[in-house]
């Protein structure tokens, strides 16, 4: 029993001496996570320090109510009892989205995770021009009962006292609204109650999806500023700036009832003519534009303006509409202007109704409705057209062809050539049958001289031969229309027709003008190489094509197979 015991106690203490030495490996080995500070307030930042020896710890679980920067890691080594240990210790920097006592959850590293810890946010103070801080926030939202849908300018202004090496301006997207940062950042030097303040304005567009009360959070800044003697001096040596916006609420709008459709909430919308002609030609292009300017939309909110219906008097082309976004102040600016090719049918006075566009004013709270009189052309037939019409024959008498009827003898006197006097002067029938004799031998002489002559060799294969131009009014008429209101594929088919040839790189060689070969060649790099806008392509062809194409003049004469008018002098 005694060497029981004995043996019992012999191995205990191999085995406690195990168990006390593996004791700090496995305290080692467990992964240990803190924070620099438990406490900060909304807008600073607190440091995590994440310490193991496997590998880097998963930081996404962080994300729901931090914003990650900063991130750090490092490698120790270092000898204990003998053997070699590897301490590797990893960092990132965490500022809150919110305030409250908040929980680091904890962090998977490698195999095990890590503890989770509580963080208290206070509510950061929110500065203002008055508190004379390093840093404020200013936001300005150009309407605080929106309608749904309607586009609402949110412009946030950082005023910050001393020069920035880095920073970040956030402004979190809202529940039940969109929000689209619009434009670059604007930079200003302001004096605000005698200090000199650096100004970084930038623009959003907020856009409610549904009615009732909307809360816009704060924007909050990040940053360190690049110091000076002067901030190390006064206790600005950390080189820390904070600022936080104050919060806003919006109370939306439904849409009403009586709302026209589409709905177009805006503050203002003004329409204008920019080019109304008076008079127009029967198949050429008359333009037309027309510009609008709208306070309070974007141009995904915009439709287009509408076509005007000119019915079976005249066809309407219209161009895509040109947009240009800007702002007014805080308030999103939005002017778009879009071209119209009016071709008369037929000469008269035609009426092309003025545009019209239904929208919601959304100061007054009330329908609207912008349009623009109707335009009243004078059109003349076209240089196509004939410029004299056929004479119109005479009625016919149906009572002379009556039985009975006196016209009888005037229809005898008509047929009869001996009642016109033609049988007593036979003359003028002699001297035209005369005439076509002679003619005919004329024939006969020019084809048997033009047989005894040498034919002309006909050019060897493969010599290009010089197609026929075709030119005219008719043909300019029909360019110019195609260059108003048809298609690319038109103006080139019309093109390659005044040319004679069927490639629109062979109307580029025959061309002469510099200007006009380098449009044409712009043009295919737009249409098939993806380089350039094609909308200011159709401004410069009616430019250089204004007066029709300038052929360069032919190398060589056309082989007729007739003799030269005027042959060579020989010396």
């Amino acid at each position: 029993m005694t060497r029981a015991i004995n043996m019992h106690g012999h191995w205990s203490r191999p085995v406690l001496a195990a168990l006390l030495l593996w004791l700090p490996l496995l305290a080692w080995a467990q992964p240990r996570a803190w924070l620099d500070r438990d406490r900060i307030a909304m807008g600073d930042t607190v440091t995590l320090n994440v310490e193991s020896d496997q590998g880097a710890p998963d930081f996404t679980p962080l994300r729901t109510d931090f914003d990650l920067s900063g991130q750090t890691s490092s490698r120790q080594v270092e000898w204990s009892n003998g053997s070699m240990q590897q301490r590797n210790l990893y960092g990132v920097a965490l500022t809150p989205r919110r305030s409250g006592a908040l929980v680091v959850p904890g962090l998977q590293v490698g195999s095990v995770r890590t503890a989770p810890l509580t963080l208290q946010v206070d509510a950061a103070a929110v500065a203002g021009p008055d508190s004379n801080a390093m840093a404020f926030i200013e936001t300005v939202v150009d309407d605080d009962t929106p309608y749904v849908q309607q586009s609402v300018g949110v412009v946030v202004r950082l005023y910050f006292a001393s020069q920035l090496a880095s920073g970040e301006l956030v402004l979190d997207t809202p529940a039940g609204a969109s929000l689209q940062r619009v434009g670059d950042d604007r930079t200003d030097v302001r004096q605000v109650n005698g200090r000199r303040y650096n100004v970084v304005e930038r623009r959003f567009l907020l856009i409610p999806e549904r009615s009732g009360a909307l809360r816009l959070s704060g924007a909050r800044f990040s940053g360190r500023s690049a110091g000076g003697f002067f901030d190390d001096f006064f206790g600005g040596g950390d080189g820390r700036m904070n600022a936080t916006g104050a919060d806003r609420t919006l109370q939306v709008q439904a849409q009403p009832a009586q709302a026209p459709q589409p709905w177009l909430p805006l503050q203002s919308l003004q329409l204008r003519y920019t080019s109304a002609p008076t008079s127009a030609r029967t198949g050429e292009a008359a333009n037309v534009v027309v510009e609008a300017v709208a306070e309070g939309a974007t141009r995904a909110q915009f439709t287009d303006l509408p076509v005007p219906d000119a019915g079976n008097a005249a066809q309407v082309f219209a161009e895509p509409a040109q947009y240009e976004e800007t702002f007014n102040g805080s308030t999103p600016r939005l002017k778009i202007t879009r071209r119209y090719s009016i071709v008369p049918r037929q000469p008269g006075s035609l009426v092309v109704p003025g545009p019209r566009l239904p929208w919601w004013d959304v100061r007054n709270g009330k329908a609207q409705e912008a349009k623009l009189p109707d335009l009243t052309l004078a059109v003349a037939a076209g240089t196509g057209a004939a410029t004299a019409s056929p004479a119109a024959l005479p009625p016919i008498d149906t009572a002379a062809a009556l039985p009975g009827s006196d016209g009888q003898d005037a229809r005898i006197a008509a047929t009869d050539p001996r009642a016109s006097g033609l049988s007593e002067r036979p003359w003028p029938w002699m001297a035209a049958a005369i005439g076509l004799a002679l003619l005919w031998l004329l024939t006969l002489l020019w084809g048997w001289q033009r047989g005894r002559r040498p034919r002309v060799a006909a050019p060897a294969a493969g010599t290009p031969s010089v197609p026929t131009v075709v030119s005219g009014r008719a043909g300019l008429a029909e360019l110019r229309r195609a260059l108003d209101g048809e298609g690319f594929d038109q103006v080139e088919a019309r093109l390659c027709a005044m040319a004679g040839v069927e490639r629109i790189e062979q109307v580029i060689a025959r061309l002469d003008d510099p200007a006009q070969r380098q449009v044409l060649l712009d043009l295919q790099q737009a249409r098939w190489g993806g380089q350039g806008e094609l909308a200011p392509l159709r401004t410069r062809l009616r430019e250089v094509f204004r007066d029709g194409p300038h052929w360069s003049v032919a190398t060589g004469a056309a082989e007729t197979g007739l003799a030269p008018l005027y042959p060579t002098r020989r010396t």
